[in-house]
């Protein structure tokens, strides 16, 4: 991905006016055809009452879906049974309804793919040796697939083999890389899982340009890289995007800079927004706190952080701050003081609560006193009303907004969460995303453009080393 990345930038600055295009495979690169190969297997067994291949999984298959032969190696058939299930494996093997049925995505190739589409005068085409008899069923596909990831496949865009003759997928795919350029488009690069398309496409490239990718997944030529191949077997995020690219379309938040030595690592960043979880400690002052004081051991009392003083050292370097409320009553009460009493004007001002814990005179009140403020509240509890009763989960969200609530969060770990996503935002709410544990999963959700990230940001490949908010167990794991 990093040869990808570099690759594109060169060609942008090269042709900064021109229409860019990033060329797919769609078998063994896009699609991990492995699932095909076990659906098969399984319906075989459904179809007839057996359980020859009672168990099989992707991870057990390791020869392209047309091997029939090396698939069942493994398995002891005796010799009609074999031939059975292969006369019949072959007979479906390019099933519409199978392929359909059987679309599963390598790991992080949709997340490539919507990254090169948010790019401007850049796109995705799709060049494969399936038949042109299957356009329908593979676009309706894909775009089931890509869905998920706001991926929409252009049809004009998809290249098929006309013909159904498979000695004629390479000459076909040359074909459609110079009808992209008849096109007026500028071929950036090629990814494709079969080492002989990659050279026959490689050899025809007069223009030099092109970068080759070898999806090093299954392939069924033999593997001799063209000139220009650079191979790979997964599909980083991380090696492609620029977090700061997308920091200029999404807000993200620093998540539970709750001790100093977190405030230190966020404020040597360039992230504009912190998180901190407020809570009353017993004394009744105002500290940062994940977890509640009768829970576990926690921080130490002399390593708690005063809210004020990381107000002051916040409002001092310029930086927002969202403000996490566990509590109602006295804390809200101490909160708004405090607030006040560092001048913070409501545009770097952000409550987050719950609505168990805040309710609707708590949220009410910060808009009363904070007209302009973002006022959040988590939404997972409404995910299952969105997606099963949404004229229900409606009413419940504009009894939020009447709240003053006017941001929703889901958690990245919630079931469903890019549907409930599609949902929240069809009826006008901006969400913040919360929750993301690596920074693969932070690319995927920022790349779907969400109002806003929350983060913990321990991403040492970009130089951020936060820990998060220490919670009791995990204070208790180290003391």
């Amino acid at each position: 991905m990093r040869e990808l990345a570099a690759h594109f930038r060169g060609m942008r600055l090269a042709y900064p006016e021109d229409e860019l295009v990033i060329v797919f495979d769609i078998d063994g690169t896009i699609v991990d055809t492995r699932h095909l190969v076990v659906h098969l297997l399984r319906s075989y067994d459904r179809l007839h009452g057996t359980e020859h291949f009672r168990g099989i999984g992707p991870s057990g298959i390791h020869s392209h879906e047309t091997q029939i032969d090396a698939i069942l190696e493994p398995f002891a058939l005796p010799a009609p049974i074999r031939a059975h299930v292969r006369t019949w494996y072959l007979e479906h093997l390019r099933d519409p309804d199978a392929m359909s049925a059987a679309h599963r995505p390598y790991e992080g190739v949709l997340g490539v793919i919507r990254w090169f589409q948010l790019q401007p005068r850049t796109h995705v085409a799709l060049n494969t040796g399936r038949p042109e008899s299957m356009r329908q069923v593979t676009i309706e596909a894909l775009n089931r697939l890509g869905a998920a990831h706001r991926v929409r496949f252009d049809p004009d865009l998809l290249f098929m083999e006309p013909s159904g003759d498979t000695a004629a997928v390479a000459d076909a795919k040359i074909r459609a890389l110079q009808t992209l350029r008849r096109r007026g488009y500028r071929i950036v690069a090629v990814v494709d899982n079969e080492p002989e398309m990659l050279r026959a496409m490689s050899l025809a490239d007069e223009e030099g340009e092109i970068l080759f990718l070898h999806a090093d997944t299954i392939f069924l030529s033999r593997r001799e890289p063209p000139p220009r191949t650079v191979s790979g077997s997964r599909y980083r995020l991380a090696e492609l995007v620029d977090g700061r690219e997308i920091g200029h379309r999404v807000t993200f938040v620093w998540h539970g800079v709750n001790d100093r030595r977190n405030l230190r690592h966020f404020l040597a960043s360039d992230i504009r927004w912190a998180e901190l979880d407020v809570r009353l400690d017993p004394l009744g002052s105002l500290v940062l706190r994940h977890d509640p004081f009768g829970l576990g051991a926690g921080m130490p009392e002399d390593e708690l952080l005063p809210l004020g003083e990381c107000l002051a050292t916040l409002r001092a370097h310029g930086r927002a701050v969202k403000l996490d409320l566990k509590e109602d009553g006295p804390t809200l009460d101490a909160v708004l003081a405090e607030v006040a009493a560092h001048g913070y004007p409501d545009e770097e001002l952000w409550f987050n609560g719950a609505v168990e814990a805040l309710g609707a005179d708590g949220f009410r009140r910060i808009r009363r006193e904070h007209p302009e403020a973002i006022v959040q509240a988590p939404a997972d509890f409404a995910v299952p009303l969105l997606l099963a009763a949404p004229e229900l989960a409606e009413q419940v969200l504009r009894t939020l907004a009447e709240w003053g609530i006017d941001r929703l969060s889901l958690d990245w770990r919630t079931p469903q969460v890019r549907e409930a996503l599609d949902a929240l935002e069809r009826l006008g709410w901006p969400v913040n995303l919360y929750g993301v544990p690596d920074l693969e999963s932070f690319l995927e959700a920022a790349l779907l453009l969400p109002a806003s990230v929350t983060a913990d940001f321990n991403f040492p490949e970009w130089d951020y080393f936060g820990w998060g908010p220490r919670r009791a167990l995990d204070v208790a794991s180290v003391t």
